[in-house]
Formats: structure tokens, sequence, C-alpha cells
């Protein structure tokens, strides 16, 4: 039988009433989804941020993932942030982050420890300083083995961002590439947007057009490492080859952003942050941010959720702001009706939503009600523009959407 976590991870993305296949492959995918999954969150929060318009007071609802977003939203003063999450150690990342904020004690420390994230200080750092303030369901993980009797927290003396469904993917596909004579980490030399466009051109793009790689990548399972299950894949892959689509994306990623200020092109291409005081790092790590996210550290409330169940607890116009991430991409249309009815339920003046998809456009015309959609202002020529500037290249779109009067 699976544990009470894998069922509330079954029960968001398996698809009861699809044919057997599928069923199987979305039970397949909530295994996979079992373990940690993302070290890094794949969404990009300086564009978040602007896009939700934080004010000193608001509270947020926001899926958590690896985290790095929910912390760097306190930069803009939320009075509280709402966290949930339905993987069990993406909670106990978060946890951990939260405690090592506020407790490591300077952001020399902070910045070893997340950023770097491969110093064996910074396991005598987590005993001295953060075991002692752990809850325990989150320390018994982190102490804890992986599937191949690795002690978790050792992870961040070895490379934590090499860890995780998405860093053994990554690392799965730098592999591949080699065998191909093609060295992923030679993008990261490169010293100009031309200089990266040149390496794409000659490297990169001409590996989607190999049979093994058009084979592979047309398998629904073949994405589970990068946290998609197959509905998102059909949404992403929207008719076309999957080789397609993501050399596509990869091109955004490589092509349309300095290297040296998007940390999501060092995730993918060496497997890491990058080193030195100018890398580029999330918000919460950056030191400018250091006094304000710790000082803030303690707003932040992680639980062990659903969404929907979380708002449906809360009371009327108590939120803010939202963020779904790319959670309602896997989601049937009694679910969406669910959550968006909380939503609004739940929403303030103003209140403003935010979530991504794999494909292009919003996915709510035609699944919500009229009733409920007319509620809510879809910002489209905006949702444009922050979809073009999302560093994280990954997603067809990003959407607005604001509460009308």
């Amino acid at each position: 039988m699976a544990s009470l976590p894998n069922r509330k991870i079954a029960a968001a993305v398996v698809r009861e009433d699809g044919e057997q296949k599928q069923r199987l492959l979305d039970r397949a995918f909530a295994l996979a989804f079992k373990g940690l999954v993302y070290a890094q969150i794949w969404e990009d929060p300086v564009v978040d941020m602007e896009a939700l318009a934080i004010k000193p007071g608001n509270r947020i609802a926001t899926i958590a993932s690896g985290g790095c977003n929910v912390f760097s939203y306190l930069t803009a003063d939320p009075a509280e942030i709402i966290a949930v999450d339905l993987n069990t150690a993406h909670v106990a990342l978060n946890n951990l982050k939260r405690v090592a904020i506020q407790r490591l004690p300077d952001h020399g420390s902070l910045h070893r420890f997340f950023a770097d994230a491969d110093n064996e200080a910074n396991i005598a750092d987590y005993r001295a300083f953060v075991r002692p303030h752990l809850d325990e369901t989150s320390r018994r993980y982190w102490e804890g083995r992986d599937l191949i009797g690795r002690r978790r927290i050792n992870g961040f003396a070895h490379g934590l961002y090499k860890r995780g469904l998405l860093g053994s993917f990554i690392g799965l596909a730098h592999l591949v590439a080699r065998i191909h004579r093609i060295d992923p980490r030679e993008f990261l030399a490169a010293k100009t947007i031309e200089e990266q466009r040149a390496i794409f051109e000659a490297k990169f793009a001409p590996f989607f057009d190999r049979k093994f790689i058009r084979w592979i990548t047309d398998q629904r399972s073949s994405l589970f490492g990068l946290g998609i299950p197959p509905a998102q894949y059909d949404a992403l892959a929207d008719g076309k080859p999957m080789a397609d689509v993501l050399r596509a994306r990869l091109a955004k990623l490589t092509c349309d952003f300095p290297l040296e200020d998007n940390y999501f092109a060092w995730q993918a291409f060496g497997r890491g942050y990058g080193k030195g005081a100018a890398a580029s790092l999330p918000p919460y790590l950056q030191a400018d941010n250091y006094d304000a996210v710790r000082a803030r550290a303690e707003r932040v409330t992680m639980l062990h959720a659903n969404m929907t169940d979380m708002l449906a607890a809360a009371d009327a116009a108590s939120f803010d702001r939202y963020i779904f991430l790319d959670a309602q991409d896997w989601m049937s249309d009694a679910q969406l009706t669910a959550l968006w009815s909380e939503v609004t339920r739940t929403a303030r003046p103003g209140a403003r939503v935010l979530f991504r998809t794999a494909a292009e456009p919003s996915l709510l015309p035609g699944r919500l009600s009229d009733d409920l959609l007319k509620r809510w202002d879809y910002r489209a020529a905006d949702s444009l523009d922050y979809t073009r500037r999302d560093r994280s290249a990954i997603y067809g779109g990003v959407h607005l959407y604001i509460l009308k009067d």
C-alpha cells in the first residue's frame, strides 16, 4: 500500500478516468515524485515579484517546491507566507532553509550551505546551529538515508544540486551528451550572448536531431526527471515532437539571457551555482538581502498539504497573493474549479494569482465556469512579457490574474 504522502501525490496526478496505460504512467510518476525532486525551484523569482507586486502586510499562499522563491519573496516584506507542498522532502527542505537562515551565524555560512552546498564545513554547521532547532520530522528526513544508502544531509558536503530527481536527470543528460561528444560545461566559458548563441547552434541544436534522442524524448516517462507527469507532457508537446519542443526551450535558456545573470543556466550546464562574489543567485542568497530575509524568515509557515484544502480551511478574504507554479497542468476540470472557488472566496480586493503552464496559453478559459472566470482580469500583455523574461525558460506561459473590483 502506498504511504500517505504518496497517496496525496497520487490523488493529484493520477487520472482515474484514463485508460489503463495512462493510469500506470501516472502512478509511476507519483512514485518517482515521492522523494526530493527539486533542490532548487525552476521559476524565476524576479519575474514573480514584479508580477505579484507584493506589498508590506500582504499574505501569500504559494506552493513551496525547493523553497528558493518562498524565501526570496521575503525581500518584499509580506506579513506572512503560507507555503504548501505534497512532497515531504520539499517540506523538509523548506524547514531546513528557514532554520538555517535564522540560525547560521552569518551570510558567509549561509552562502556556503546553500549556494556552494559542497563543503564538509556545512555538516558541522548543521550539527551546531541548525539541528537543535529543526523539527523532529525534518531532522529524521535529513539524517536518514536515500535509496542508495547516503545520508541526505551529506548532500550539502558533496553537491546538493547534483541530487534529487532533477539533479539526477541533469546528470544523466550530461552523460548522454558526453557519449555524443558534447560537453555541456563548455557553455559556461561563453563571455557574450553571441558566444552563447554560437555554442548552442554548433553543439546543442544538432543534438536534438539524433534518432536516439528523438525516440527517447517521445516516451512520456522520459521527462519524469524534470518533474513533468504524463498529463503535463502532453500539454508541453502540444502535438509536436518533444525533441523540437525541448530544443526551443533550451535555445531560450542559452541564447536569450547573459550567462552571468542567469543562475538557471548555471544549474543546467554546471550542476550548481557559479562561484565567486559575482555569481548569479536567487534573491534570498544575495548578500544585500541577507539581513531582511533573516529577520523575516519566521513569517514563513510550511505545511504538508494540498493548496485547495489549505485554502478551504482559511477565512474568507484572507490572502492577497497566490502562486501555483505549474501545478494546474496536472489538474482535472473539477480540481481546477475547486481550487479557484476557494481562491475567489479567500481573495482580498486586488488579489493577484500567478501560475505557469507547459503550453503557451492560459489553461483556464473553457475549463472554469464563466461565472467564476469573470471575477478575474487576465493580464494578457503583461503575461506575455513575463513569459519572455522568465530566465528558467522551461515554461510556455507565465500567467497573471487580478481580482476585479
